[in-house]
């Protein structure tokens, strides 16, 4: 019982933290600092077709992507922390070992975006920052669920 509500509470803040992400990232297209979302390129290579041409609901079902990744990391997160209190800088370390292990590893693999090392300066600062982010909304929500949840027995 305890297993599934830490998954749920990891969930929810993965969703949450996800919604912070994003607002990261789209100030950053805005900015210019990045051509396209990353989830949007995984997205059109996932599709048939040749990856590099923009297909038809590609941008919805990215969004619908990467929600889906931030939820489930959140419920591994949730999982993996407990239902204890969890330091902002441990979700910190844990989104950004993410971010290093897909950017760096499956996705280039796949041959979807350049490594960090070799991208355009300006994704990968945006991309670190939001991952920075959402490690930190993810623990401080987490952290807001599980004191909710302890005051509450406590009634």
């Amino acid at each position: 019982m305890f297993m599934v509500r830490n998954v749920m509470r990891g969930a929810l803040g993965g969703a949450v933290a996800t919604a912070a992400m994003s607002v990261v990232m789209l100030a950053g297209s805005r900015a210019g600092l990045m051509r396209g979302q990353p989830p949007k390129h995984i997205v059109r290579a996932a599709l048939p077709g040749h990856k590099r041409r923009r297909k038809p609901g590609e941008g919805a079902l990215g969004a619908l992507a990467h929600l889906g990744f931030g939820v489930t990391a959140g419920a591994l997160f949730g999982l993996m922390t407990r239902g204890r209190r969890t330091p902002a800088p441990l979700g910190v370390g844990y989104a950004l070992t993410i971010w290093i292990s897909s950017y760096e590893g499956w996705i280039p693999s796949l041959d979807i975006l350049p490594p960090i090392s070799e991208d355009r300066p300006g994704r990968p600062a945006v991309m670190a920052a939001g991952h920075v982010v959402y490690g930190t909304v993810l623990a401080l929500t987490l952290n807001r669920l599980n004191t909710r949840h302890s005051r509450a027995g406590q009634l």
